[in-house]
């Protein structure tokens, strides 16, 4: 292995999480400790950040607030979605990546994301590669979506899946408080993948969960939901809880929430969804005649800090710490994945996967996974998920209120 030494540089990118900042910990901390990396910067918006030369000093920052990183949602850096192009469609990105890359000396990159950001780390990699530029590059997973490809789960889902499964609990002590019929709709996030929304029938466990669940990997059939909403509504006094993702697709692959708006697009081409609960209960309550409450869980799902799983936190802190050592050791252009240990008791290793298997690939639930009738999911999801969820975050509260990290973010200044 070549030593390799110059400055480390972390961006954040794509939605926030609970616990995407301990993974900036985790970077942080690890980096200062490494005599090979001579500076440590973090870039302001991911990759927006670096094309426009916006970076942070953290050898700057104060010890005790980079620890505290890991108890505070959301990105600390800012986070960014922006579509780089291939290299032959327009080089312009690249060719100003590298030139800023020269100038700084950066020769450790991390990245943490989802499936976007790992094709960004994967197209950054290889150009550096041909440029004959030498910089170990390193994809820092997460997503509360948990559909990353090639890890066991994803850094960020088991907080929002704890906050999920709460949720319902407590959604269904409220629900259940009168003696007139509701039927409750919740909206979860997931647009492909139903990871968050199978979370929600963890409440089950504790005799506070959904009647029904849908997910993204089996077709929604309107009919046969409304079917399903009337045979529980007949069996318990007109109480139902639903609960559905975002992202269900009719048997012709159109999103339900294209039933009522035409969907805009994100940055990265995607349709911005929402509102699917709220078509549902339109029509729930046409053909029913019950009353219909749709709620959105929306972004609290992902910065719910105060309830996230310290397991998460943890994992997500050493995916990042991982990150940097294995920089260090001479890996680049790849990605830190979670594998799972065998037996009973709980366990992980950090290991590593070429970042272009993760990069714009989908982690789905299993079909086995999914009951028979496509509304719920099996025993085989909850051993999947419990282990996940566990642990109460260690948070250091001033006034009765969490204290969040508050960074310097002394800006670099480098003609």
């Amino acid at each position: 292995m070549t030593k390799l030494k110059g400055a480390c540089l972390f961006g954040q990118s794509g939605g926030p999480t609970a616990v995407i900042n301990a993974s900036a910990a985790g970077v942080f901390l690890e980096a200062l400790q490494q005599d090979l990396i001579t500076e440590i910067y973090g870039a302001e918006h991911g990759i927006k950040g670096i094309l426009e030369e916006n970076f942070f000093d953290i050898c700057k920052e104060d010890i005790d607030e980079l620890h505290l990183l890991k108890n505070t949602p959301s990105s600390a850096l800012g986070s960014v979605r922006y579509k780089m192009k291939p290299v032959n469609v327009d080089d312009h990105d690249y060719k100003r990546i590298l030139e800023v890359f020269e100038k700084y000396n950066i020769r450790y990159f991390f990245y943490n994301g989802g499936n976007d950001s790992m094709d960004t780390c994967n197209k950054i990699s290889k150009y550096l590669q041909l440029a004959d530029f030498e910089c170990r590059i390193i994809g820092v997973p997460k997503t509360i979506d948990n559909d990353l490809n090639g890890t066991d789960h994803c850094p960020g889902y088991g907080s929002a899946a704890r906050y999920v499964a709460t949720t319902m609990m407590e959604l269904y002590q409220d629900t259940h408080t009168f003696d007139t019929g509701l039927v409750t709709i919740v909206e979860v996030m997931g647009r492909n993948a139903g990871w968050l929304t199978a979370a929600s029938s963890i409440a089950g466990l504790k005799g506070f969960g959904p009647d029904l669940v849908y997910l993204p990997e089996v077709p929604f059939d309107i009919d046969k939901f409304v079917s399903d909403v009337s045979r529980i509504a007949q069996q318990k006094n007109n109480k139902v809880m639903v609960v559905l993702s975002e992202g269900i697709k009719d048997m012709d692959g159109k999103y339900i929430s294209e039933y009522l708006v035409s969907l805009n697009k994100d940055s990265f081409g995607h349709a911005q969804l929402g509102g699917v609960a709220t078509v549902l209960a339109g029509i729930v309550s046409d053909n029913l005649k019950i009353k219909v409450r749709p709620i959105e869980f929306s972004l609290l799902q992902r910065c719910a800090a105060h309830i996230a799983s310290k397991t998460d936190i943890d994992e997500a802190y050493m995916a990042g710490v991982m990150a940097v050592r294995y920089a260090v050791q001479g890996e680049t252009d790849k990605m830190v994945i979670f594998k799972r240990n065998e037996g009973t008791n709980y366990s992980i290793n950090y290991e590593l996967l070429d970042v272009h298997h993760a990069a714009n690939a989908e982690k789905k639930i299993p079909r086995s996974w999914i009951n028979e009738d496509g509304n719920g999911v099996n025993e085989k999801f909850m051993q999947y998920a419990m282990p996940l969820i566990q642990g109460d975050p260690e948070v250091t509260y001033e006034d009765g209120l969490p204290r969040y990290a508050t960074l310097k973010k002394v800006r670099i200044t480098k003609k």
